[in-house]
């Protein structure tokens, strides 16, 4: 553009005054907002959205990892960690990107500071759940499924947004991968890693076994959905437990803790995934700085695990 106005002889009128004065006012928001894994827009084109026409907002720019865009924003198929720029009606504008499945990234367009109507009812309920489970003895899945029928029923939360923040991928995955790791209890293939691993690692001692479980399911979370490793690895670690006579609470804390820390992929977790974009990530980036922190977790951990639950 510089070139073209050079060659021509020409200046831009008024540009700083146009930007400030017709991109936001009273009424009009500029909000940057990042694409949740599972998104409904995840995979289709802005184009395919219809932004202007169903929620009166017009999509401006899209960063991925870090990098604006430069193609037609129109035809680019919108991932998991894209951050958008758009902007709307600074009233619905973060309705919009709620109804997107996305996350603004400024906090003050939330509006945090107006208060709502039964605010404290989820706040109420939840304590209620957490009170329920605790002194009365009530399974914490059925507490809190009745705070979330309580909250139906009181019409704090919409049934049908309800129905779309349910995470199915995940749920469908942890049906799937429950059978399994009972399979392979029941077929005896548990059994049979296990001995693998006591056979090969056996000489190490209780504390190092701990250490190589804890490192087997972070490496396998990285990889994969952290619910599901862990569904994999329990049965593994208690049985690798058993055999060399020592506590399974012992490794089967080595395999939460494991399970719940994959630094070294963006696609270890969501929220590694969720970064990505807004702070400008590479994949190279996660291994560099999660590999040292892993090695820590796993030096520090195994002996604490082994201090406090003892093998």
């Amino acid at each position: 553009l510089q070139d073209f106005l050079d060659a021509q002889q020409l200046e831009l009128a008024g540009a700083d005054a146009f930007v400030e004065e017709h991109m936001t006012s009273e009424h009009v928001a500029l909000m940057e907002a990042v694409i949740l894994p599972g998104s409904r827009v995840e995979g289709r084109s802005p184009r395919s959205l219809y932004l202007r026409r169903k929620y009166g907002a017009n999509l401006l720019a899209i960063a991925r990892e870090g990098t604006p865009i430069q193609e037609r924003i129109g035809r680019v198929r919108l991932r998991a960690g894209d951050v958008l720029l758009l902007q709307g009606e600074g009233s619905t504008l973060p309705d919009t990107i709620n109804e997107l499945g996305a996350v603004p990234l400024a906090q003050r367009a939330l509006m945090l500071g107006q208060s709502q109507k039964n605010d404290w009812l989820p706040l109420g309920m939840f304590a209620l759940a957490i009170g329920a489970t605790a002194f009365l003895g009530i399974p914490i899945a059925i507490a809190f499924a009745a705070a979330v029928v309580g909250m139906l029923l009181l019409g704090r939360i919409d049934p049908r947004k309800l129905y779309q923040s349910i995470d199915w991928p995940i749920i469908v995955l942890l049906g799937a991968m429950i059978p399994l790791g009972d399979a392979l209890e029941q077929t005896g293939a548990t059994a049979l890693v296990a001995d693998g691993v006591v056979l090969a690692a056996g000489a190490l001692g209780p504390l190092l076994l701990l250490g190589l479980i804890m490192v087997v399911t972070m490496t396998l979370s990285d990889i994969m959905n952290n619910a599901a490793t862990a569904v994999v690895m329990a049965p593994i670690a208690a049985t690798v437990a058993h055999e060399i006579g020592s506590s399974q609470d012992a490794f089967l804390m080595a395999v939460a803790l494991g399970a719940s820390c994959a630094f070294l992929t963006p696609i270890g977790h969501q929220n590694n995934l969720l970064v990505m974009g807004p702070g400008g990530y590479r994949f190279g980036d996660y291994w560099r700085m999660g590999l040292p922190l892993e090695i820590l977790i796993v030096v520090i951990g195994t002996p604490l695990i082994a201090f406090i639950w003892g093998i």
